[in-house]
């Protein structure tokens, strides 16, 4: 869980998450979008990659990263988890 809040705390990491919620991409189609280095785009990816947030796809030469939507299906279950404890604590008893 600690990685996947690293990787959602970069705005670039939650840029490229927008880009594959909408298809898959090379690395550097990913890289078409942003002004900064390839190399960046691929520690971005990297990153991404140990936070399960990303899958990616050898092909050839060229890897095609696609989103994990399992990983953001477990935080939203652990949240809704941890606000149904919490609103059981202040509900009062009868």
């Amino acid at each position: 869980m600690n990685l996947l809040f690293k990787a959602l705390g970069d705005p670039t990491r939650r840029q490229i998450i927008e880009l594959l919620r909408k298809k898959d991409m090379t690395a550097g189609e990913i890289a078409d979008y942003f002004s900064i280095s390839k190399p960046s785009i691929s520690h971005h990816l990297d990153l991404l990659k140990q936070a399960n947030v990303v899958l990616s796809i050898k092909e050839g030469q060229f890897i095609t990263y696609s989103l994990n939507t399992t990983v953001f299906d477990e935080m939203v279950k652990w949240m809704l988890d941890l606000t149904d404890k919490q609103s059981k604590k202040t509900k009062p008893r009868k």
